[in-house]
């Protein structure tokens, strides 16, 4: 990987993972659904705009059906869904519930379109799925009323917006195969701007946000996902989608480090070693550790899927 790429690499990462810290600063005065059409609102703004410029605008409404589904299993839903878990978890902790991407993806592939998964691959899903069991044992709690009721339902909420992620990502690769990168980015928030928007009206905040909530909102959506968006799309372009996906491994860092400074948030040893497994798994069902290519598309397609978390990262940021 050259320098410049490298570069590019730890860029997306840092700015996926400051995505968990904005969303931790915002969701608070701004609601889960109103923080999300804040962020896919100017987003597609601005990706409309870049769009629109390189005259991509008939391709983007000879496509609206299926960008409409991405748009709402690949921005709408996820944001949300992480968004609520940052009111109860730490931005660190999300971040690495939203490195299951990967597991997600392949697995969905595997049901939906049948995708072949190698044997060593299936050990790496199976190892990541061992990695979630360490990161969640003690904190699932289902009793109505319990201290760590909402705590269970935001780790719920990141475990589907992650699955979420893999429905679109293997979605996209079946209807949107060909379609430009920057084409499916602007549709995607295009829609989910729209589907988001009577939701947001209706539980839009009665007390204005502040200028911290509003300034995390706006970096969010400026940084964390139009730019994140074209980020991730060269890196695509300059090195493949698997060697992309390695930022699945990067953002947690940053997310934990970003807290860490000015959050006060702490790492724990059972996110440390869960988040651990996790990335290990990961890892070895994408091929990454130990040299061989991995044969499912499913797998290949994750990096968008990670855009989310972001758009993540948007995933995926997450």
């Amino acid at each position: 990987m050259r320098t410049r790429d490298l570069l590019d690499l730890l860029t997306l990462a840092a700015l996926w993972g400051a995505s968990f810290l904005f969303m931790r600063e915002a969701a608070p005065a701004f609601g889960p659904v109103a923080l999300v059409q804040v962020r896919v609102t100017l987003a597609a703004v601005i990706l409309a705009a870049l769009l629109f410029a390189r005259g991509g605008g008939a391709a983007l409404r000879a496509r609206a059906a299926p960008l409409v589904f991405v748009g709402v299993m690949n921005s709408a839903l996820p944001f949300v869904l992480f968004t609520y878990a940052t009111l109860y978890v730490t931005g660190g902790f999300a971040a690495i519930l939203n490195a299951t991407t990967p597991m997600w993806t392949a697995l969905v592939g595997w049901v939906w379109l049948r995708d072949r998964i190698r044997p060593a691959q299936w050990v790496g899903l199976a190892i990541g799925l061992g990695g979630v069991t360490v990161l969640l044992w003690g904190r699932i709690d289902l009793r109505p009323g319990s201290t760590q009721w909402q705590t269970t339902l935001a780790i719920g909420a990141g475990l589907l917006g992650a699955v979420a992620y893999g429905i679109s990502a293997t979605f996209a690769k079946k209807r949107l195969a060909g379609v430009p990168a920057l084409v499916v980015a602007t549709g995607s928030q295009i829609a989910a701007a729209i589907v988001l928007l009577p939701i947001a009206v209706f539980t839009w905040p009665r007390q204005t946000p502040g200028i911290y909530p509003w300034a995390s909102a706006v970096a969010l959506a400026v940084a964390c996902t139009a730019l994140a968006y074209l980020l991730y799309f060269r890196l695509i372009a300059r090195v493949g989608a698997v060697r992309a996906a390695a930022v699945t491994f990067l953002v947690p860092v940053f997310a934990t480090t970003w807290g860490g400074i000015f959050l006060g948030e702490q790492l724990t040893a059972q996110m440390l070693v869960g988040g651990g497994i996790i990335l290990a798994g990961t890892a070895l069902a994408l091929g990454l550790v130990t040299g061989w290519r991995p044969q499912s598309d499913a797998l290949s397609e994750t990096s968008r899927a990670t855009a989310a978390s972001r758009t993540s990262r948007s995933t995926f940021a997450e």
